[in-house]
């Protein structure tokens, strides 16, 4: 039995949708107006940084021969398989799971494409403190990890249903 779209989590597919356009226009506009490595200061804690990363988060593996991009473009397109299915089971109104879930989805997809196309991540956002950088990073990476703590974070929050709840009733006969 099929359940209408807007009641499900693919209601918040638009989220996604936002995170990938927005992703990729930075990707492209750094691409287009800066030279690879160039640093240009924004604030006294905060660079625009272009950068090719052919690894993952914080450029793991990115020393290998080339077969971790098809690796972390199947991880990237089972994640994403596997949250639509999840969103398609949620139901709308748990806003933090479904938040979640398509801003994980639009990074993951952001960061597929750039594998697919380019052969690495295009990274430009460099926070730093004096002499220390933190590892630089894109729109995409900043979905995942705010994705992946509101998913956390839900764990924290999430009420626990009573016994004699209208939805842990079950049908008995007898």
């Amino acid at each position: 039995m099929s359940k209408p779209i807007l009641s499900t989590g693919l209601r918040w597919l638009w989220l996604a949708l936002l995170v990938l356009v927005v992703d990729l226009g930075f990707k492209q506009w750094i691409m287009d107006n800066f030279v690879l490595y160039e640093t240009r200061p924004l604030i006294p804690f905060f660079n625009l940084h272009y950068a090719h990363n052919p690894g993952a988060a914080f450029s793991f593996l990115a020393g290998q021969d080339g077969w971790q991009r098809w690796f972390f473009a199947g991880i990237a397109i089972g994640i994403a398989l596997v949250l639509l299915v999840l969103l398609y089971r949620t139901k709308a109104s748990q806003k933090i799971n479904n938040i979640a879930y398509a801003l994980i989805i639009g990074g993951a997809l952001g960061n597929l494409f750039d594998r697919m196309v380019h052969g690495f991540v295009v990274d430009m956002i460099d926070f730093y403190v004096g002499d220390w950088h933190f590892p630089t990073f894109n729109i995409a990476d900043t979905g995942i990890c705010i994705g992946a703590a509101l998913i956390v974070l839900e764990g924290f929050f999430v009420s626990s249903s009573k016994p004699g709840d209208k939805d842990d009733k079950k049908v008995t006969n007898g």
